[in-house]
């Protein structure tokens, strides 16, 4: 079993949404023009993930899934409300995001100005939905787990869109070839900052990696044994 330490840093690095997995590139490439509105709208994920992957969590645990209506009455235990995930965790994210709309209108509205419709937009952001999509595919055995997940996957968009959006400032000034000035560049660049983040794989993270260190070593052992076992014999 991963320990949440490790969910949450893989969340950040080895399993980024835009770098690993590519979700959300919509709002990445339009909302990356500019560090001010990146930062804004990569705050705004960060809460909108915080929130719905630990709410889906227990619409998923407590609610949807076969024998998830167990705690209410016995006789439940066999109901199976799984075909309604889909519609279930959309609605969630739709309620976020209007409460997220609302207040970046009243509190910053020269973001709401700035981020335009791509702040409504989170609500069919792929990695809102893919943040709620893998909490139920990896079935995290805790409340605190998901949560991780959540935090993590939205650090790690937010830096993605951050980084991006710096660089894209910088290489105004640069001599880019007029073929690839735009989105051109930008997908060569998100690109390489994708091989970079696929680095962090290499990384053996907590518990886990310890054990499989020690398993390797032991066979090594085992097999040096049998070999000197044979030659002497």
């Amino acid at each position: 079993m991963e320990s949440t330490l490790d969910i949450f840093v893989k969340a950040i690095f080895s399993e980024n949404m835009i770098f690993a997995y590519f979700l959300g590139m919509c709002s990445y490439l339009a909302v990356s023009k500019t560090v001010k509105t990146a930062v804004g709208l990569g705050a705004a994920v960060i809460f909108v993930l915080t929130v719905t992957v630990p709410v889906n969590y227990l619409l998923e645990n407590y609610l949807l899934k076969e024998g998830a209506l167990e705690w209410l009455n016995p006789e439940w235990s066999e109901i199976d409300l799984s075909f309604l995930s889909f519609i279930m965790f959309i609605a969630v994210v739709a309620s976020i995001v209007q409460l997220v709309e609302m207040l970046v209108e009243k509190f910053a509205p020269a973001l709401y100005g700035a981020l335009g419709i791509f702040l409504p937009l989170i609500a069919v952001n792929c990695s809102i939905l893919g943040g709620a999509l893998f909490m139920q595919e990896r079935q995290y055995s805790t409340i605190l787990d998901a949560t991780a997940f959540s935090i993590g996957s939205g650090i790690g968009w937010f830096i993605a869109i951050v980084a991006i959006a710096a660089i894209r400032e910088k290489i105004r000034y640069s001599n880019v070839p007029a073929p690839l000035r735009g989105l051109g560049i930008t997908f060569i660049l998100t690109g390489l900052m994708g091989i970079a983040f696929m680095a962090f794989m290499g990384i053996k993270y907590g518990k886990d990696g310890d054990k499989e260190d020690k398993g390797t070593k032991t066979t090594q052992i085992e097999l040096v044994d049998e070999t000197l076992t044979a030659k002497i014999d």
